[in-house]
């Protein structure tokens, strides 16, 4: 069968030039994966292979740029996203109100399905937990919706903790004063929050109270009003330690309980609080749950790879 060209059209040439990737590079990744030749001049792309690649590499391009059209982001690792879903016949745009808007700034995206699924969780439930292995998303996607809503002013403040078990919640044997004790414990939810609102914003709201990042033990005796709350880490939380968190909710408030129950640091024999909640409070009205997956770990291919191949270990 011989190679044809498929010529995609386009009304923006500099949405083109931005769809192609810093130096190809998005366009370098459909080549490698459909095996086709692309090449875009001016609001044009231009893609050359087998009629099944093509018709897979056309997909891929043009929903790149509907997303650009929307002013969402797409990198190199949206566009590895991408191509994964379309080889299992799963690409299509987020909804428009699956997202996680911010002002001044293009708004955060869903990568994958079940990110998808999460974030209408987030902003439909009062509690939602969001559980699985590392790099799905979980943590920075709770802290950005929260950061969002912050940032917009529907709520007045974003509130963060997770058991500091590594120093059975002493932390006065750690150095330093109160903050340099706890933000070792709390730096992907300042990593996050960095991100999404800058760090000069993040540390004035901060001075103001409107951000605050503490162990889970600290949140004993207050009711948690107008607020957005994170629960990191929650597989570290005892029983008695989630019931006391969850219970801290108040008016106007939301929750997001993140964390992996096969990953516990807890003493042997003593049940995670993060198990022990999904298992009784699932069927709550109002509290909902998204369990991601290998499939859905957004970092570097090889680590969701390497979380099945400890899977099927049994590790």
């Amino acid at each position: 069968m011989s190679k044809q060209t498929d010529i995609l059209e386009f009304d923006d040439p500099d949405m083109v030039r931005r769809l192609c990737g810093a130096n190809h590079a998005n366009l370098a990744l459909i080549e490698e994966a459909f095996d086709v030749y692309v090449e875009a001049p001016g609001s044009s792309v231009h893609i050359n292979g087998d009629a099944p690649a093509r018709a897979r590499a056309a997909e891929i391009v043009r929903e790149i740029y509907q997303r650009l059209e929307r002013g969402w982001p797409c990198t190199t690792s949206d566009v590895r996203t991408l191509i994964k879903a379309v080889g299992k016949g799963k690409v299509k745009a987020a909804a428009v109100d699956a997202i996680i808007p911010f002002p001044r700034r293009a708004p955060i995206v869903p990568k994958t399905p079940r990110q998808e699924s999460y974030i209408r969780m987030l902003q439909d439930s009062t509690i939602t937990f969001g559980v699985g292995p590392a790099g799905t998303g979980k943590t920075f996607l709770a802290t950005a919706y929260g950061a969002s809503l912050l940032a917009r002013g529907e709520v007045q403040r974003f509130m963060a903790c997770r058991p500091a078990v590594e120093a059975g919640e002493r932390l006065g044997f750690l150095p330093g004063d109160f903050n340099e004790k706890v933000d070792p414990y709390m730096q992907p939810i300042w990593d996050a929050l960095n991100m999404v609102l800058g760090r000069d914003e993040v540390e004035r709201r901060r001075g103001s109270g409107e951000i605050e990042v503490v162990p889970i033990a600290f949140m004993r005796g207050r009711t948690l009003s107008d607020a957005f709350v994170i629960i990191d880490e929650a597989q570290n939380a005892t029983i008695p330690q989630m019931k006391m968190v969850l219970t801290r909710l108040g008016e106007r408030a939301k929750y997001a309980v993140t964390g992996d129950p096969s990953q516990s640091d807890l003493p042997k024999g003593v049940t995670s609080g993060l198990s022990h909640a999904l298992e009784i409070l699932r069927d709550i009205k109002g509290i909902d749950a998204t369990e991601f997956q290998a499939s859905d770990v957004v970092r570097h291919p090889l680590v969701g790879k390497i979380i099945n191949a400890y899977e099927k270990n049994n590790h």
